[in-house]
């Protein structure tokens, strides 16, 4: 059912003053979606994997048990990142892909460090 005049006036006036009170806040809004929060648990869910390779190999020669706690964080973690990965779905990684075209490889991936740039510079500044 479309809304009515009223209706798209009051919401368009209400989405001008969210934009007016707050503009931070509204275009972090704008421009987060599902596929960037199933992506971050994708990119840890990897990291947690790497690391079960690294204590896996580190610990192999001195106990079996803890090399066998390195496998179940590994397969942890590699689970994860596949369920991540099917709530994703085809469109997602159509997504995924388009924006890492637009925006490049390294803003697609590492876009935490200019995150993490900003929120230093906003603190010195306050």
């Amino acid at each position: 059912m479309p809304l009515s005049e009223d209706e798209e006036r009051i919401l368009s006036e209400i989405a001008q003053q969210f934009y007016a009170d707050d503009p931070e806040f509204a275009r972090g809004v704008g421009e987060s979606t599902l596929y960037r929060y199933t992506l971050r648990r994708m990119k840890w869910s990897g990291a947690g994997f790497l690391a079960g390779v690294v204590f896996l190999v580190a610990t192999l020669s001195t106990s079996y048990l803890l090399a066998f706690g390195g496998f179940l964080l590994m397969l942890g973690c590699a689970l994860y990142f596949e369920r991540n990965l099917r709530k994703l779905g085809k469109a997602g990684l159509d997504h995924v892909a388009r924006s890492m075209k637009a925006s490049g490889l390294r803003d697609a991936i590492g876009g935490a460090k200019g995150r993490m740039r900003d929120r230093f510079k906003r603190a010195d500044d306050e």
